[in-house]
């Protein structure tokens, strides 16, 4: 059975949104290459409409290993207002929960990695669809956004079971968890 692996950044206070605020200055050799490396375990990216958006407007033209391997690789977008998917082996899923047990079940070698924790992963997590989840946390306060650009959100209470913690030179700390439900 496939299993569905989310990787998110995500700050010291919690945000996951507003990245131009904490993110980027931690970009480096070793996160590019632990990013492609989960990028490159999987056969397929599962991710919600706001995602896909911001990932169908900045991979298609770059090249280079990570936007080669993102580029070919299958793709799913969760949307129920999405009409037309214009990347590259994109579909397009409007019942996430059937479609899920089905990527699951499929069992082709390969996960199905998502990327960002909104909508489409708290649906998963609530369904015992998510299994593992894998924070990046950044040594940075966001000091910004609001209850939709959080982690925590009213009514998660999954537990999870630690798997691995990793320790980059930059001081963010990978924290991956088994979720407990799934």
């Amino acid at each position: 059975m496939n299993k569905i692996i989310n990787s998110t950044f995500v700050s010291v206070d919690g945000v996951v949104n507003h990245m131009d605020a904490w993110h980027f200055a931690y970009i480096d050799d070793e996160s590019n290459e632990i990013a492609l490396e989960q990028l490159s375990a999987a056969t397929a990216l599962l991710m919600g409409r706001h995602t896909y958006d911001v990932y169908a407007g900045a991979w298609p033209g770059r090249s280079g290993d990570y936007p080669d391997t993102i580029n070919n690789m299958r793709k799913y977008v969760a949307s129920t207002t999405l009409d037309k998917a214009d990347w590259h082996n994109t579909t397009i899923i409007t019942d996430l929960i059937p479609a899920a047990e089905k990527l699951k079940r499929q069992d082709d070698g390969g996960d199905i990695l998502m990327h960002g924790f909104g909508p489409v992963a708290r649906t998963l997590m609530r369904h015992g669809l998510l299994d593992e989840l894998h924070l990046w946390v950044h040594p940075r306060f966001a000091g910004v956004g609001g209850p939709g650009d959080m982690l925590l959100s009213q009514g998660d209470n999954t537990a999870l079971s630690l798997m691995a913690t990793r320790t980059l030179g930059s001081g963010v700390v990978i924290l991956s968890y088994q979720v407990a439900d799934a």
